[in-house]
């Protein structure tokens, strides 16, 4: 009776150990990071809450299980409601950019939930620098942007 109730103890160890490799991180399929031009950088540099947010996202890169993305996510998640509630620069206080964010903000929370409810989270964290790509490429396209609305309304 002893050796059965050894050798079913020793059979639950390798099941464990099994399910818990399932959820192991590779950041190999990862899209990459946008990088943004000098001149949207010169004005998000001034933006000490977007500087918060983006070193947190640039440590995503780093993980190697889920205990580590948990983590990760968990300080997006925080580190983006500081910035809805911060001063954005004038020249990003923009419908375009808040609405970019919240998409962001959108795939965060679907990637915490992928992982609360330990469903593999690659697809969603994919998803996730997606959003926060086009969330980089409207920083751009407002920073390049030379035409003045307002004063081409007045002529």
């Amino acid at each position: 009776m002893i050796f059965v109730f050894l050798a079913a103890c020793k059979q639950d160890k390798t099941l464990l150990t099994k399910d818990s490799s399932a959820f192991d991180i590779s950041t190999e399929n990862w899209p990459q990071k946008s990088k943004v031009s000098s001149k949207a950088l010169a004005i998000l540099k001034n933006w000490p809450e977007y500087g918060d947010l983006d070193n947190t996202f640039a440590g995503l890169y780093t993980v190697e299980n889920t205990e580590d993305l948990t983590l990760i996510i968990e300080d997006l998640i925080e580190k983006q409601k500081l910035l809805a509630e911060s001063a954005y620069p004038e020249s990003f206080d923009k419908p375009q950019i808040k609405s970019r964010q919240k998409v962001f903000q959108t795939f965060v929370l679907k990637t915490k939930g992928d992982l609360e409810y330990r469903i593999d989270p690659q697809q969603s964290v994919k998803e996730m620098i997606v959003a926060y790509n086009a969330w980089h490429n409207q920083f751009e396209i407002i920073s390049n942007n030379t035409l003045d609305i307002k004063k081409l309304l007045e002529e």
